[in-house]
């Protein structure tokens, strides 16, 4: 039976301490009893459930938290980060030791098993890594811009030679140089040798570049990047554009030609990744728990669920419904299609705000790069038709001519942001043309001819010619986007920068408190709440919890369209082409359809529902019917509101502004009071509902019975007296 040893009691340098065969047999030891006993907080044995989740998915990588082993072993968590490499090899062993003690076969699926240390608690920058860090466990974050391909690299390698035909290793191979025979043992010749391929063993090696992240650059600094290594099970782990955190082995290896540059030994150094860990990851569909499950669940069963969703999108921004709504409904999505394996139907939502300066058109885009699963944000001087397409360039390695993807193709399955629409050229807007409604992108340049996938959405953002969108003129006069362009936006929202007194001043006061209440100095038991916003908080998802209810209705829910809903979407198809013949808006095409289709199925979607019911429809036109609108000579939009009042004004929630009417009546009654000399009571006020009536007919609002149910009248104090034609405000302190 082996004595006990103390670890900790080590003498010399511990690399050297490690080689010892009772010390490596203590370390194995202590990390066999940690994964076989150590238990949560239900004392629940973590790491045996692991490790059948593991081997139900036929993966070869355990993960270990690092905050798991410094609590229950902490000798080993400061070891493996000062010496990974020795402790890792001891690990993986041990791993694989307890995967074949719970599942005796699995050696039959993977050879080797592999420890991933995750959660390790300081994240280094890249720009400030030194000489301290070498061969120490690291932990950096950053942007992948680069992929190179699959290569093979010797894990155990055979030599054969060449006099006597004798088959000499297996020899391991490291990263830092390359293992070989110093003589035949079998006829002590000194080569030459061959290798043998049929019983070398490979391994997979695919090298990526992780760039610094845009927000972590200080002041006046180009970004610095870091080239990293990924082994076995981790290739293809992330794709450029994407933002990943990786911890793994700081190494350094000798680089002739760094040397003949220099004129001095200078190394090259590299991050052998143990684990890699995506940002989006932490959202991902497969990482929803089941308490996140239970309360999408929950969420979905309210009623109001999209209208609150569409409240919930980009709140620090005031007003705007309609847009809001449009961008709700491009991140939801609708339900792609595949004809018989032919023909494809997209299935994202492709909006397009345009309008005058200052209305938070790029704010819109910037909430969404922030939100989205997988965005790409670019404006239109910034990015060529290859910028946002794809570019062949030679392969720094290889040498060989390779595509690399541009915004759109690494927006895929995502959302592409494109400010400044209208700057951009006229032949790089012709470029997205085929991107936003085939969505592919086909190239055939120096000899590659191929297609290449582009599944996003596309929101963009533009200025009116002049600066300004004038009313007087029609939709094509303001803007410079051609008729194909515009025909491939689902959604056009026209945002117009009114002179409105009452939305003036609650936008006023939005702003004031959302400043006041966003300083950072500011404690929030100090930060005044404005009435609109306690009564807006109440409806508001907090923006998690609105990720993973995106996250989860994109990947899980599929709605499928009934056959009772064609007809009245062709009865309204039919009216819009009437209208637009009249008018001189955007032209009504048979994408339209297709449009109106899509947004029904994103709306059953933000209800977590299998089939599109009429209420989807019917909002999915009042969306259709307000960007159409929107898009004509004021004259000509009023007649069109009348025509199609009973579409475009289904289901809107003005109880918001009615409230501010009935708030300003308040504060006028209270102020006649004071100015006649009557006695000022401000907690008991009655208003006439005549009065109020004829203020909200100004803002064509005449359903008025809808706005006293509700319990925003309620909560803030208001009864309706109807025998005396009042209503009462009582609030008592």
């Amino acid at each position: 039976e082996d004595i006990p040893l103390k670890l900790e009691e080590f003498t010399g340098p511990l690399r050297e301490w490690l080689q010892n065969e009772p010390v490596r047999r203590e370390v194995a030891k202590r990390f066999r009893n940690f994964l076989h006993h150590f238990t949560d907080h239900s004392s629940e044995t973590v790491y045996n459930t692991t490790i059948a989740h593991m081997c139900r998915a036929n993966k070869q990588s355990l993960e270990v938290s690092y905050l798991h082993l410094s609590h229950a072993a902490p000798i080993l968590a400061i070891w493996v980060a000062d010496i990974p490499k020795v402790m890792l090899e001891i690990f993986h062993e041990v791993a694989k030791q307890c995967v074949l003690r719970l599942f005796p076969d699995y050696e039959r699926v993977h050879k080797e098993i592999f420890v991933r240390i995750t959660h390790l608690p300081i994240v280094d920058n890249i720009r400030d890594i030194r000489q301290g860090h070498l061969n120490g466990l690291v932990k950096i974050a950053g942007v992948v811009t680069r992929r190179t391909g699959v290569f093979p690299q010797l894990a155990q390698v055979k030599y054969d030679c060449l006099k006597c035909g004798f088959t000499m290793g297996p020899f391991y191979q490291n990263s830092e140089h390359e293992v070989k025979p110093g003589s035949c043992p079998d006829c002590q010749s000194l080569g030459p040798f061959s290798i043998n391929v049929e019983q070398t063993l490979y391994r997979n090696y695919q090298k990526i570049t992780l760039q610094e992240s845009p927000g972590s650059i200080p002041a006046g600094r180009l970004p610095r990047y870091k080239e990293v290594i990924l082994l076995h099970d981790q290739i293809n782990c992330a794709r450029p554009g994407e933002e990943v955190e990786v911890t793994g082995i700081y190494t350094n290896s000798f680089d002739a030609s760094l040397n003949t540059k220099n004129g001095f030994p200078v190394f090259n150094t590299v991050v052998e990744a143990n684990y890699v860990s995506k940002k989006e990851d932490m959202f991902s569909a497969y990482r929803l728990t089941d308490d996140d499950k239970t309360e999408i669940h929950k969420l979905s069963r309210d009623p109001r669920i999209a209208t609150r969703i569409m409240k919930s999108i980009a709140p620090s921004i005031y007003g705007h419904e309609n847009i809001k709504a449009a961008i709700a409904l491009s991140m939801f999505g609708g339900q792609e299609k595949n004809v018989d394996g032919k023909h494809r139907l997209r299935g994202d939502i492709n909006v397009l705000l345009l309008g005058d300066p200052g209305t938070a058109k790029s704010q819109f885009l910037k909430y969404v790069e922030k939100t989205a699963m997988r965005s790409i944000y670019t404006t239109g001087k910034g990015a060529s038709a290859v910028g946002l397409t794809a570019a062949v360039h030679k392969d720094p390695i290889t040498r060989e001519w390779t595509l690399e993807g541009g915004a759109l193709v690494l927006a895929d399955r995502g959302v592409c942001l494109i400010d400044e629409f209208d700057k951009m050229n006229d032949q790089d807007r012709v470029s997205i043309h085929e991107a936003m409604e085939q969505q592919t992108i086909s190239i055939s340049k120096a000899g590659i001819v191929t297609s290449l996938q582009a599944r996003c959405a596309v929101i963009a953002a533009a200025n009116p010619i002049g600066g300004r969108y004038d009313s007087s003129r029609n939709f094509a006069e303001n803007v410079e986007l051609t008729e194909p362009i515009l025909s491939r936006f689902d959604v056009l929202c026209v945002v117009k920068d009114i002179v409105d007194p009452v939305t003036d001043e609650r936008l006023a006061q939005f702003v004031v408190g959302s400043h006041v209440r966003s300083h950072p100095d500011n404690g929030s038991e100090d930060a005044p709440v404005l009435p609109q916003a306690e009564a807006d908080d109440r409806d508001l998802i907090p923006q998690d919890l609105l990720r993973k209810y995106i996250t989860y209705a994109k990947q899980y829910v599929r709605p499928k369209l009934l056959n009772t809903d064609f007809e009245k979407i062709s009865r309204v198809y039919a009216e819009l082409r009437r209208a637009s013949v009249n008018s001189h808006g955007v032209p009504i095409a048979v994408r339209h359809i297709e449009s109106l289709i899509r947004m029904s199925e994103a709306h059953a979607r933000m209800h977590l529902r299998e089939y599109v019911k009429e209420d989807d429809i019917d909002v999915a036109i009042r969306t259709l019917l307000t960007s159409f609108v929107s898009t004509q000579r004021y004259g000509v939009q009023k007649s069109l509101e009348r025509s199609f009042h009973r579409y475009i004004n289904y289901k809107k929630d003005f109880n918001d502004l009615l409230l501010y009417i009935l708030r300003a009546l308040v504060r006028d009654t209270l102020r006649y009071q004071r100015v006649t000399g009557a006695e000022v009571d401000p907690n008991h006020v009655t208003v006439n509902m005549k009065a109020f009536a004829e203020k909200a007919k100004e803002y064509n609002l005449t359903d008025l019975e809808s706005f006293y149910q509700s319990p925003l009248f309620a909560r803030n104090h208001f009864k309706l007296d109807q025998d005396s034609g009042q209503i009462l405000f009582t609030r008592s302190d």
